[in-house]
C-alpha cells in the first residue's frame, strides 16, 4: 500500500513538471542599480577581492555556459518549478525540502569529519539521528527546532580547508557558477549523496529504484525552487563578472568559517 502511495505522489510530480507558465517581458528601465555594495555585506576583517581579479582563462567556453543554462532554466527549469508548485500545497513543499536537507546533512557530516570538525560532526550526526527519527525520516524539521545548527560543507570546502586552491572559475552546464576544485569536490559528494539516498528511499522507504531518477529530479526541483536568482534580471551589464565575483567571495568565506 505504501509503496502504491509513493508511486502515485511521484507520478503526480512528474505530470507537474510538463506543466509551464509564460512572464511578461522584462523592462530593463524598471530596474535599479543596487544601493548597497560589498562592504556592507562582507565581514569587517575580509579582505575584498577584485572581481576583474578572479582567474577565468575559460572566459569564452564559460559565458556559452552560462547563456545555455540560462536558456535552459528560462524554457525548462523554471517552468517546471512553477509547475510544482502550482500542484504542490506548501506544507508538502516543506516536507520534501526537509527530506532532502536531511540527506544532505549525511555528506555534511562525512565532509566535517574530513576536515576535523568535531563541533560541525557532532550537529549533523545529531540532525541525522533526531529528524529521520522523531522527524518522520526527515519530513519534518525537528533538529532545527530543538536548537541544533545546521552546518553545510561540501568535499569543495573540504579541499579548500585542506589547502587546495579555488583553479580557474568554471561555469558548469546545469550546475552554474563552480571552480575547478569545487567541480572535483562534486564527485565524492554525488556518491555519498547518491548511496544514502538509495538506502533511504530503497532500503527504508520501500520503493522500488527505478523511482531513483524520479527523486533526483525532484530534489533538482525543489533546490531551484528556493533560490530566488533569475539569470539576467539583475539590471546588470556585468551580471557575468558579479555573479563570478560573488560565487568565489561566498566560497572564501564558507571555507574559512
Amino acid at each position: 500500500m505504501m509503496t502504491k502511495i509513493y508511486r502515485g505522489a511521484l507520478l503526480l510530480i512528474v505530470f507537474s513538471m510538463a506543466a509551464c507558465s509564460s512572464r511578461p517581458p522584462l523592462n530593463m528601465d524598471d530596474y535599479e542599480e543596487p544601493v548597497f555594495s560589498a562592504k556592507t555585506v562582507l565581514p569587517d576583517d575580509y579582505k575584498e577581492r577584485r572581481a576583474a581579479n578572479v582567474y577565468d582563462p575559460w572566459m569564452g567556453m564559460n559565458k556559452r555556459i552560462y547563456n545555455f543554462n540560462y536558456q535552459f532554466d528560462r524554457y525548462i527549469f523554471l517552468p517546471t518549478v512553477r509547475g510544482y508548485q502550482a500542484v504542490t500545497p506548501d506544507f508538502a513543499e516543506a516536507g520534501v525540502s526537509n527530506f532532502f536537507d536531511n540527506l544532505k546533512d549525511v555528506t555534511t557530516f562525512f565532509n566535517s569529519v574530513l576536515q576535523f570538525s568535531p563541533k560541525k560532526s557532532a550537529q549533523s550526526l545529531g540532525r541525522v539521528a533526531v529528524n529521520s527519527t522523531i522527524g518522520l525520516l526527515g519530513l519534518i524539521d525537528v533538529a532545527t527546532y530543538f536548537g541544533i545548527d545546521r552546518p553545510q560543507e561540501d568535499f569543495g570546502q573540504t579541499l579548500g580547508r585542506w589547502g587546495v586552491g579555488n583553479g580557474p572559475y568554471l561555469v558548469l552546464p546545469l550546475l552554474g557558477p563552480s571552480n575547478l576544485r569545487d567541480g572535483v569536490g562534486l564527485i565524492p559528494d554525488y556518491f555519498v549523496n547518491s548511496y544514502v539516498q538509495e538506502k533511504m528511499v530503497v532500503d527504508v522507504m520501500g520503493v522500488d529504484d527505478d523511482y531513483l531518477l524520479a527523486f533526483s529530479i525532484l530534489d533538482a526541483v525543489q533546490t531551484r525552487s528556493r533560490v530566488s536568482f533569475r539569470y539576467y534580471e539583475t539590471g546588470s551589464a556585468f551580471e557575468y563578472d558579479t555573479v563570478r565575483w560573488l560565487y568565489t567571495t561566498k566560497r572564501d568565506l564558507d571555507i574559512g568559517k
